[in-house]
């Protein structure tokens, strides 16, 4: 019963880290795309997207083998790594 529930915790930090952290990303490649100083495509992205979101979904599918998200004490746990830490 707290196994799930710290392994809930740790994966909802994670989760909120990896947010914020591509969030970041995100204003910061906006921020060099307005400034001139890189160029994007709507080609360049949709290449990129169908090299890494294969490989993304492979890594989500084997996740959700292992985690246990049916256990109410894990969905717990996400919840407060996501609200709290």
């Amino acid at each position: 019963m707290v196994a799930p529930f710290l392994m809930g915790l740790v994966v909802g930090a994670m989760i909120k880290a990896a947010a914020k952290f591509l969030f970041l990303l995100l204003v910061l490649v906006a921020l060099l795309v307005a400034t001139g100083a890189m160029v994007l495509s709507v080609e360049d992205l949709l290449g990129k997207a169908m090299q890494y979101l294969p490989n993304l979904l492979q890594t989500g599918s084997a996740a959700k083998d292992i985690l246990p998200y049916t256990s109410l004490s894990f969905l717990l746990g996400l919840l407060l790594g996501l609200w709290k830490l």
